[in-house]
């Protein structure tokens, strides 16, 4: 059988850490931000954690990447 593929997509915008938890930045944080209020463009900032049962479907796309 051939080698399964990593999902590429996934793999620029997910990361796993050490414990298994998927990290992803935020939406809205690439344009139009001018708009946003300060508050809000500053708790855009930095990474979020995905939520438990969307991280399974991460993992299952990562599986077969090198880290």
């Amino acid at each position: 059988m051939p080698k399964m593929k990593t999902h590429k997509a996934t793999k620029k915008r997910f990361r796993l850490t050490a414990t298994g938890k998927a990290k992803h930045r935020g939406a809205g944080t690439s344009h139009l931000a001018v708009r946003m209020s300060s508050k809000r463009r500053r708790n855009l900032r930095g990474t979020r954690v995905l939520a438990p049962p969307q991280t399974r479907q991460i993992q299952d796309c990562l599986r077969h990447n090198s880290y």
